[in-house]
């Protein structure tokens, strides 16, 4: 009864009973041998909060054991994607940024307040970051990968998907095991966990892990004072701990507590593409300063040589512990189960940033504790499920409490100043070639009392006049130094109750009905502020617009004070407070029916809604030079219809699964970077049709099976304007969008993997794996500007394995992206270096010209080869 029990408790019979094999098709060494082949019916997921066979399951779910998981190199959320089609998992800035999709839709950027589109939970706890799974995820029992809204049982911000991660439970038999590392790069691994009784009721698990790794890319330090010439390099370790409670045949209560801490040099750009701006920054930077652009100001061939003068390290702590409780409650409450799930967490980032990306010293971040952010949360989940004949059934509360604090510093390099004098004179230059291109004209602009005389002969001698000449440039220049220093907090609560059943009609017929209702409460208060002087640069020039409007026009006055006023230099800054407050309630849900045509086929189609929360943009946001009144973006919902049939053929050893798709969403919460700061806009309409089709073949052959999955999406963006924004001034940077498909979403991608695992005799067995994933050409960035584009690739992983039969001892030589593609991850707009968008509509009809596009696109890349070999102990 109690080994019963534990299973069931644990969320792992499937790893733990006669399925440790999984998809991988074979059998733990622990385990008597096999008297019948794998057969799908082996494959148990919990999709619904409760253990199913995957093939009953009216949900696309691609379901990963620990076998297909440590065969494909899966250590985290980003590893998960060469074995999942239709997801696409990237960083951008810091490991701190890390963002999954799902069937195109999910988020891109560096800001704290906006929570993902695709939900991740570890072992039952919601986890409020996608950047959490991005760390050493332990000892894997399986994945689960849920596509399509999952607001009923997940919650909120669930609205693509879910990463259902469950880890193994301790065990009441005892056991060991051990893993070392070495590969390339300067990779180097260990590993290991212990399990076993402490007493007849109570069991353990402890795990410890610590990975090193050199960088991946070269970086020409320039002005310096960088001291790194590599960035990159990983270098985290973990600590795990378990306790498993069966205190009476009725009860079950398992702890977990676990801290996580990465010190890493992650993550510089690369040029992708120099513009025009570079010999102004070649001629402040000790060397090139950046990548020297090619003909044309085309594409640069890829490169992993990036211009970094100022450290990028980064500092992540995650801790926490959680309390799972499963009590059977006496046969007068019908047989049910109540569940409890407490959690208490803290994630935390200390980050150091080289703005610029240029080996000038423009501008910078310190990793001094001033730039990054934290989030603490509390949650609480009460479930109570049970069945019968007729009727499976649950109910639910949850609750969570969650506070983010983001601090946010910027520093002033020596170059700031005249790499902002030559951007404007070499404007000037372009129009007048008499007013020449100088480093020294900014204090033409800010000269107290500036005339217009005085003010049109500064700029024709290029500010070089010297004082007491009345058209020196005696103006203030941007400090050097930190210019601001900005905190928030943002506090929120949210309270939800729900619901899922499932009705038995027939034997051959069901339907399922979920409903829960969220109600979300956010507060956030903030302190902008201003340091060193800061802001009497801009506010000097505001100071003379007059004559800056007499000698360049008026119309062009905006736009030139514009760059003065910059949210890291806006006067408008000093010591501005921001208390804002906002609460709303939501209704989702999902109703599907289910057919069973036979035993070995089931059709199905659903409707579901899901909900994403409101948040406010933490960070310094404003139209034109004004800031922004409110920091609030509304909440997201999606409208999701599907139409499946799953079959288990050959024997129950086949598995074929297809489904199609049609996705509305409704304020798209888009995150994207306007070159000065990263602004959450609500896009009003994103739609995301296709189909996913996954198989599951386990092989006559023994210990050879295959797995795969294709997935078509057609993901584009509803026609919309300036008017239905709600910040018009963002349009020109979004102008790209209406009508358009969605960025990081392929049309195509297909992921296939074979493992083959068998015994070779005299006591030892031998296999290899290969797994490997197909993306179509799709755009890396927000505002979808055509340089941005990746072009299709395929990533293969492979893995040679021999080892004793009882898994005593196992050696692995494996290699990840084995042929070495090349690829970028995220592009974007460097600051300060060109700009793509114009002021003014373009014969196309939106702001983008290519023939006027001045910008210098950067880009963080994908991870090269890497190879090495892994030895394996376990007793």
């Amino acid at each position: 009864m109690r080994l019963t029990n534990l299973l069931r408790t644990t969320v792992s019979a499937a790893v733990v009973g006669a399925c440790a094999f999984g998809i991988a098709g074979a059998a733990s060494a622990q385990q008597a041998p096999q008297e019948q082949p794998t057969t799908i019916d082996d494959i148990i997921v919990t999709a619904q909060k409760r253990e199913q066979n995957l093939q009953d399951v009216p949900i696309v779910v691609t379901s990963l054991s620990q076998e297909v998981l440590q065969d494909a190199g899966v250590r985290d959320i980003k590893d998960l994607q060469i074995l999942t089609p239709g997801m696409t998992v990237t960083s951008t800035s810091s490991e701190a940024s890390t963002t999954a999709r799902i069937r195109g839709v999910g988020t891109v950027g560096d800001n704290p307040g906006l929570e993902s589109s695709v939900g991740v939970v570890i072992d039952g706890v919601y986890r409020s970051r996608n950047s959490v799974g991005f760390g050493d995820l332990g000892e894997l029992a399986r994945i689960e990968v849920l596509k399509g809204p999952q607001g009923t049982l997940f919650g909120k911000n669930t609205s693509a998907g879910v990463i259902n991660i469950i880890t193994e439970a301790p065990s009441f038999t005892p056991g060991f095991n051990a893993e070392l590392t070495a590969g390339n790069y300067g990779q180097m691994g260990a590993s290991g966990s212990v399990t076993g009784p402490i007493t007849d009721q109570l069991a353990f698990r402890l795990y410890a892990g610590r990975r090193v790794r050199d960088g991946f890319m070269n970086i020409d330090t320039g002005d310096g004072p960088r001291p790194e010439t590599t960035d990159g390099n990983q270098d985290f370790g973990t600590v795990r701990g378990q306790l498993l409670w069966l205190p009476n045949d009725n009860t079950s209560i398992r702890v977990i507590a676990d801290y996580l801490t990465r010190d890493e040099f992650c993550c510089v750009g690369t040029q992708i593409r120099t513009g025009p701006t570079y010999p102004f920054v070649d001629a402040l930077s000790n060397g090139t300063g950046q990548r020297p652009p090619a003909a044309g100001f085309g594409l640069l061939p890829f490169s992993r040589t990036g211009f970094a003068n100022r450290s990028g390290g980064q500092e992540v702590e995650d801790k926490g512990i959680s309390i799972e409780a499963n009590i059977d409650l006496p046969s007068m409450f019908g047989g049910a189960t109540l569940t409890s799930v407490t959690s208490a967490r803290s994630w935390s980032s200390s980050l150091g940033q080289d703005v610029d990306y240029t080996g000038a010293d423009i501008a910078y971040r310190v990793q001094d504790g001033d730039y990054g952010y934290s989030v603490d949360n509390l949650t609480q989940e009460f479930r109570l499920a049970g069945s019968n004949d007729r009727l499976d059934w649950l109910v639910g509360l949850f609750a969570t409490s969650e506070d983010i604090e983001r601090t946010d510093s910027w520093y002033f390099g020596a170059d700031y100043t005249p790499f902002l004098s030559l951007l404007l004179s070499a404007r000037l230059n372009a129009v007048n070639p008499a007013l020449p291109i100088s480093p020294a004209t900014i204090g033409c602009y800010t000269r107290p009392g500036q005339t217009a005389a005085f003010f049109g002969g500064c700029l024709a001698t290029g500010g070089m006049s010297p004082p007491p000449s009345p058209l020196a440039a005696t103006g203030p220049g941007f400090i050097v130094g930190q210019g601001f220093e900005d905190v928030y907090d943002q506090e929120s609560t949210s309270f939800a109750i729900f619901t899922n059943n499932s009705w038995h009609v027939t034997d051959a017929f069901d339907i399922t009905l979920g409903l829960r209702y969220t109600l979300d409460d956010k507060s956030l208060e903030g302190l902008q502020t201003n340091t060193n002087g800061n802001g009497a640069t801009c506010g000097a020039a505001l100071a003379n617009a007059g004559a800056i409007g007499a000698v360049l026009g008026a119309a062009n006055t905006p736009t030139i004070l514009g760059n003065f006023c910059l949210p890291w230099s806006n006067a408008a800054y000093n010591n501005r407070t921001v208390s804002e407050s906002f609460d709303d309630g939501e209704l989702s849900g999902t109703i599907k029916a289910s057919y069973r045509l036979n035993p070995s086929i089931l059709t199905y189609v659903s409707y579901a809604r899901g909900y994403k929360s409101f948040g406010y943009n933490l960070d310094r946001v404003q139209t034109g030079i004004t800031p922004n009144a409110s920091l609030l973006f509304p909440s997201e919902v999606v409208d999701s219809y599907e139409a499946g049939i799953k079959m288990t053929l050959v024997n129950r050893t086949l598995l074929l699964n297809a489904t199609y798709f049609d996705q509305t969403f409704e304020d798209f919460q888009l995150n994207t970077f306007l070159g000065t700061a990263f602004v959450v806009e609500s896009i009003p309409e994103l739609t995301s049709r296709g189909i996913d089709a996954d198989m599951v073949w386990f092989t006559p052959i023994e210990g050879l099976s295959f797995q795969g999955g294709v997935t078509y999406t057609d993901a584009q963006y509803g026609n919309f304007t300036a008017a239905d924004l709600s910040s018009p001034g963002n349009f020109p940077q979004l102008s790209l969008l209406p009508g358009a498909r969605a960025s990081f979403a392929p049309e195509w991608s297909a992921t296939g993997s074979i493992n083959y695992d068998r015994s070779m005799g005299n006591g030892l067995r031998a296999g290899f794996s290969l797994a490997a994933k197909y993306m179509d050409d799709y755009n890396t960035g927000s505002d979808l500007l055509p340089y941005k584009m990746q072009e299709a690739f395929t990533t293969v992983n492979g893995r040679i394995m021999l080892g004793t039969e009882d898994e005593r001892w196992t050696a692995e030589f494996w290699v990840q992206n084995l042929t070495d593609e090349e690829y970028i991850q995220v592009a974007y707009n460097a600051p300060l270096q060109g700009s793509a968008f114009q002021t003014t509509v373009q014969p196309n009809g939106t702001y983008y010209n290519p023939a006027l596009d001045t910008q210098t696109y950067d880009a963080f890349l994908g991870q090269p080869r890497t190879y090495g070999a892994t030895l394996r102990f376990k007793y």
